[in-house]
């Protein structure tokens, strides 16, 4: 890293809601909300009213009367998106993409074909406003995490370039909640102790972050306000690991709450893996307490996993050893399931039947009825929607109100 600002973080502005006033120009202007029980995206117009991610219809209609729902077109999102991907893909091959909507780049190699950092980010504002008809904003810095910070003081549809030497002066004063990781929770307990500026996390003691928000968590945050923070950009390709998780208000975790949810990850996550033709050998799971510790287990099985069925089994078998590890923990606020050390996975061996029938090995009468179930599901749900059918227990739940196609474009593999 050479110390100039060559890592971009560019970010559309209200995704989804610019997308759905660029399609129906009726909408531009005024507030308007995808969703309908929950609120998945506020336009800008609908956010000065106090509507956001997350808040029930109700609410949200209760702060702006005039509050346009619309059902959201995922695939227009998609396709969108992919086209923002590869304006952004015409000036380095270095581009990492996060979600569908947002992306890094390094372009310090690109400067003797496109000019410095800031001309860059400003030709692709242009040319995404230009060719794809929505706003996006760019931060530029030395380091992934300032450029994400940057972008954000950036919205709406702006440009904040970090030059060297003034990192401190540009984060010192800005809101402790810009720091990637702080979330309202952990915002609320980190100003109950005073902390509510980068500057004063990054000068805090680290005693008292870490006994306030665990070891880990605690001296990640403070790496990120002291902008340390050695990442590169690493380009897109085949992910290293799938992974889903569900947040939550603060829940006991018992069976009809732990087997839904972990039920809707592992669909989601064996679905992606099967799409990819893959499957892994290393289940992880994290478990996260309402004090926001979190604890992992992780499990590394003779065959590879990519059947929602055996996935959730053995999720279900780690969460319940991360519980009893913690018997004083009566509250969860999130679960989250992913599977590692992939490998390509296009094909069954079927197993003879002398080799008994456990269900987790793929090859056995079971592992190769469970297979089959997945594989019709999967080729149902091409032709007519994630929602035409699915596990009963998962189906049913009302855990599951946001849209998994919602879900998904926010779920990069990793």
């Amino acid at each position: 890293m050479d110390g100039l600002p060559s890592i971009l973080h560019a970010d559309l502005d209200a995704f989804y809601a610019s997308v759905e006033q660029l399609l129906d120009p009726a909408l531009r202007g005024r507030p308007i909300a995808v969703g309908g029980g929950v609120v998945l995206a506020a336009s800008y117009e609908a956010r000065r009213f106090g509507v956001s991610g997350g808040m029930s219809g109700r609410l949200a209609r209760e702060r702006c009367p005039e509050l346009v729902f619309v059902r959201g077109r995922f695939a227009e999102y998609r396709r969108l998106g992919d086209r923002v991907m590869e304006i952004l893909g015409d000036y380095t091959p270095a581009v990492q993409r996060i979600s569908v909507d947002e992306a890094f780049l390094d372009v310090g190699g690109s400067r003797r074909l496109f000019g410095e950092p800031a001309h860059i980010a400003a030709q692709i504002r242009r040319r995404v406003r230009e060719e794809v008809g929505l706003p996006i904003s760019v931060g530029a810095a030395s380091t992934k995490h300032l450029a994400k910070i940057a972008s954000q003081v950036a919205k709406p549809d702006g440009l904040v370039v970090v030059d060297p030497g003034r990192e401190r002066e540009f984060l010192d004063p800005l809101p402790v909640r810009l720091v990637w990781g702080v979330g309202p929770a952990t915002e609320a307990r980190l100003h109950a102790r005073g902390v509510t500026t980068i500057g004063q996390l990054a000068r805090a003691s680290p005693e008292m972050v870490r006994g306030l928000l665990g070891a880990v968590h605690g001296a990640s945050l403070q790496d990120r306000a002291g902008n340390r923070d050695p990442r590169p950009v690493r380009p897109s390709g085949r992910g290293r690991s799938v992974g889903a998780q569900s947040a939550f208000r603060r829940t006991a975790p018992t069976p009809d709450v732990l087997g839904p949810v972990l039920g809707h990850l592992a669909d989601r996550v064996a679905g992606r893996l099967r799409k990819a033709d893959r499957a892994g050998r290393t289940v992880t799971v994290r478990v996260r307490f309402r004090d926001l510790r979190s604890v992992s287990r992780a499990r590394t099985v003779a065959e590879p996993v990519s059947c929602t069925l055996t996935l959730r089994e053995i999720a279900e078998e780690l969460v319940a050893a991360a519980l009893v590890d913690h018997p004083g923990e009566r509250e969860v606020t999130l679960l989250a399931v992913s599977v590692s050390r992939l490998e390509e996975h296009l094909a069954v061996q079927m197993e003879l039947p002398v080799e008994g029938d456990d269900p987790h090995r793929p090859g056995s009468p079971s592992g190769t009825a469970r297979m089959a179930v997945d594989r019709s599901m999967d080729a149902v749900r091409r032709r007519f929607g994630r929602g035409a059918v699915g596990y009963a227990a998962v189906a049913l739940s009302d855990r599951t109100a946001v849209p998994d196609e919602f879900r998904e474009l926010a779920e990069h593999d990793v």
